[in-house]
């Protein structure tokens, strides 16, 4: 693993932890592809019983990285990195053993489809959840289309995708987005102990109860996948995501134009 995504293992739980913290874990193709071969190893490893998703930092992830300087470089690793983001949420969906995302600050973008897909999201009380895509001319990905309508019901996954207002924690726990939602100080302890938990459990078990849930739950997580490249593809060339992405590096107001 390179420095933006470090591992850790103790007994049969391995957390990873995404380690770019002056970008508050902000994701390029290279590490959304480290992410994912991360899982794949973890999926494939019998000493491995439960993984741990996490963030260095103040942020858990705040989507993918904007700062990018040549527009035809950016372009192409927002494709790849969708590609890999997709992977990654399908991966996680499917594989053997628990995953839980432990939120430890805010979680935006795509970053926010990463802390869903898990088995279990537990957060810090002052983490958030923000949709952040409309504010660059963009639309869900990472299968957030179906993880938040699946999780709190279209009408407040609507307004949480079209507003791009910025859920707290306690509010998203309540909603039902995040399955737990701890103080600051205790959130280490928390998620240790919910690992070990996991991590000492009947694994086969698990493994059959997931996959029953999910199966009831989110099966048109493919169809859903397809939907967000068709349209993603077709926004990243549109003329407002140019204009919110240089918005946002600027560090003003867009000025959509709906082209």
């Amino acid at each position: 693993m390179s420095e933006s995504l470090q591992t850790s293992k103790d007994g049969a739980v391995l957390t990873l932890t995404l380690n770019k913290p002056d970008r508050l874990n902000a994701l390029d193709a290279a590490l959304g592809k480290e992410v994912y071969d991360a899982l794949k190893k973890a999926d494939n490893d019998p000493s491995v019983r439960v993984v741990v998703l996490t963030g260095a930092g103040r942020g858990f992830s705040a989507g993918a990285d904007l700062a990018r300087d040549r527009e035809a470089e950016a372009e192409l690793d927002a494709g790849d990195l969708l590609t890999h983001a997709n992977n990654t949420v399908t991966l996680i969906s499917t594989m053997s053993k628990p995953v839980i995302s432990a939120v430890n600050g805010v979680a935006a973008g795509v970053g926010v489809s990463y802390a869903l897909a898990a088995d279990i999201c537990i957060a810090k009380e002052s983490a958030s959840f923000l949709l952040a895509f409309s504010r660059i001319g963009l639309m869900p990905d990472g299968g957030a289309t179906l993880w938040a309508a699946a999780s709190i019901g279209r009408a407040r996954a609507m307004d949480m995708a079209l507003t791009a207002e910025q859920i707290p924690a306690p509010k998203a726990a309540e909603w039902g987005l995040i399955s737990r939602v701890v103080p600051d100080d205790d959130f280490e302890k928390a998620v240790a102990e919910l690992a070990a938990k996991l991590g000492n459990g009947p694994t086969k078990a698990y493994a059959k109860t997931k996959a029953a849930i999910n199966a009831s739950s989110i099966d048109l997580l493919e169809q859903a996948l397809e939907r967000e490249v068709v349209g993603q593809t077709e926004l990243l060339k549109s003329k407002d995501n140019a204009e919110g992405v240089a918005a946002f590096r600027e560090k003003r107001q867009a000025n959509f134009t709906g082209e």
